[in-house]
């Protein structure tokens, strides 16, 4: 049974990647504190892309990603599109790049938890509220051609 829940978690995300296009990223550029990216990867089934506004932290050359899904107990579609294909899409604001994506060490999110955590404190709750390891995805850019 689709839920409204459901229906939401499909129509919010397309309606902010439109109007994000639509503005340059001026409008859904971010939330709050978080700087806000589109990230398109390959559907891992279908192989068409897919877009997806996702919160990002810069962190040097990089772009820190955290598959939080709101602290549910699977991993969002996108981060389990970037296992299976690392290369995507960004926009952000009006610039688009390919980038490459891995998942952080243990070490890596262990240095970095307490700056995502002092960043936007959800996720610490959202690592509770879920018995999976909330993975952190870093994207760099990918090399020209």
């Amino acid at each position: 049974m689709v839920t409204v829940r459901d229906r939401l978690n499909r129509l919010l995300p397309a309606a902010h990647v439109r109007i994000y296009r639509a503005s340059g990223g001026r409008v859904g550029g971010s939330f709050g504190t978080a700087n806000v990216l589109l990230l398109t990867t390959k559907g891992r089934k279908s192989g068409v892309p897919r877009t997806t506004p996702v919160n990002y932290l810069p962190d040097g050359d990089h772009l820190v990603l955290i598959a939080s899904n709101g602290g549910q107990d699977h991993h969002p579609a996108w981060y389990l599109n970037l296992v299976a294909d690392p290369t995507a899409t960004i926009q952000r604001r009006g610039e688009s790049s390919t980038v490459t994506a891995r998942v952080a060490t243990a070490a890596e999110k262990a240095e970095l938890w307490p700056r995502i955590v002092d960043w936007y404190k959800g996720y610490d709750a959202y690592q509770k509220k879920t018995s999976r390891d909330i993975p952190v995805v870093i994207l760099s850019p990918s090399p020209s051609p």
